[in-house]
């Protein structure tokens, strides 16, 4: 399978506003990123097993050149993912009830490895005015392109839709 689609990560509880605005300048004709969206193939619903998001996760990153990380305040910080939060963990032998595999990584460790792993090209986007690579996940910290999503001009704070295309622009 060719590799054609852009993979979208990061800490969706705080930082939706930037995958948005991600999808605002791929959508418009003025600002586009014409990038195709990974997420449009496979849907994984909250309620299904971690690992059961994880296989819909790896389907999506399966078809995927590039890699965009969406890094915040809390990016870092964010344990979803990680099998002793299922409800078929079990905390005494530290196994799964239902014979699969336990991964402690959340889904953002998971998507970042895997990104390394399968050597797409990765770009990361700090949700902020500069980088502080002390909240970007260890794996793909100091790999793929680094830059800011707003810039700061005057006292107003704007979305910075040239250092991101920049970013895009760098992979060809």
């Amino acid at each position: 399978m060719a590799r054609t689609k852009t993979y979208i990560a990061g800490d969706w509880d705080h930082d939706q506003d930037a995958v948005e605005q991600l999808y605002k300048w791929n959508e418009s004709k003025k600002w586009s990123l014409s990038f195709s969206d990974a997420h449009e193939l496979t849907q994984a619903r909250d309620s299904s097993l971690n690992c059961s998001i994880k296989r819909s996760l790896a389907v999506r990153m399966n078809s995927s050149k590039t890699f965009v990380l969406i890094v915040g305040d809390d990016t870092n910080n964010v344990r979803a993912g990680g099998c002793q939060y299922c409800s078929s963990y079990n905390g005494w032998n530290y196994s799964c009830m239902r014979g699969n595999t336990v991964d402690y990584r959340s889904y953002i460790d998971y998507e970042c490895e895997k990104a390394v792993n399968d050597g797409l090209n990765i770009i990361v986007l700090y949700k902020n005015t500069y980088k502080n690579k002390s909240k970007c996940p260890e794996a793909v910290r100091n790999i793929g392109y680094h830059t800011t999503m707003i810039t700061k001009i005057g006292n107003n704070y704007y979305w910075d839709y040239q250092s991101v295309k920049a970013a895009f622009d760098y992979y060809g």
